[in-house]
């Protein structure tokens, strides 16, 4: 098994203006990329815009892309559809896709991003749906992405463990990505601990993995699993894990 993992939060984010064609300022932090993995990944991100902020209006030729609402409410347009979302929705976009956010909301709108590339020759495998999709992943607790998307994303779902709760990882046929929404915890992977705490972000190369605990008050993260084309081993060499910090 690989050693090391990707850790990264949103407490320095970066001042982003005019992002897709919109005047105003978002809040914007790249969790992982993808340099160092082996699955079809373009980034996870999570972005931040302020009350009455907009990230407008755009579309993807070559990735699907994933919303999945933190804080806040507001409207998003489909195809020049709207649809209100609010935190706990997810948000899955189709490639071509035209899509754009809006805070309608009195406090900041926030959201994670999860971006795959798409297959360049047409999927063996037909999503039962031909268009994208709102849905409350808080609610449903997960679902699978490829009743919308043909791209390697597997399982997006809402975890919460009790205080005290343990949970193992592990990145063997697919790798993980998982963000802290609530509570606090730790990870620990090779020697490594990595405290858990609300906007940090843990990604698992294949190979890796991470044993979770959560804190007195419980932990909730959103994970994401992403399929590994077949054949494809750990990458050789470590992977820094940026933010990791030792007891």
């Amino acid at each position: 098994m690989r050693t090391a993992v990707i850790v990264a939060d949103t407490r320095d984010p970066v001042a982003v203006h005019g992002v897709h064609g919109t005047s105003g300022l978002t809040q914007w932090a790249c969790l992982a990329r993808r340099a160092g993995l082996g699955g079809g990944w373009e980034a996870v991100e999570w972005a931040r815009i302020p009350r009455g902020g907009v990230s407008g209006e755009h579309l993807h030729t070559r990735t699907e892309e994933v919303y999945v609402l933190l804080a806040g409410h507001g409207e998003i347009t489909l195809d020049g559809h709207p649809h209100p979302v609010r935190a706990g929705d997810a948000v899955l976009t189709r490639v071509g896709t035209r899509h754009g956010l809006r805070n309608l909301g009195r406090q900041a709108l926030e959201w994670l991003v999860i971006e795959v590339t798409a297959p360049l020759l047409p999927s063996p495998r037909t999503p039962l749906l031909d268009h994208s999709l709102v849905t409350n992943l808080r609610r449903l607790g997960r679902i699978d992405p490829t009743v919308v998307l043909s791209g390697p994303l597997r399982l997006l779902e809402t975890v919460r463990l009790r205080p005290g709760e343990r949970v193992t990882l592990t990145a063997d046929v697919v790798e993980r990505t998982l963000f802290v929404s609530a509570g606090s915890g730790r990870a620990a992977t090779a020697g490594l601990r990595v405290p858990l705490r609300p906007g940090r972000a843990l990604t698992l190369p294949l190979g890796s993995s991470a044993a979770l605990t959560a804190g007195r008050g419980g932990l909730e993260y959103v994970h994401a699993e992403l399929a590994v084309p077949d054949g494809h081993g750990p990458l050789p060499g470590p992977v820094p894990a940026a933010g990791g910090e030792r007891p």
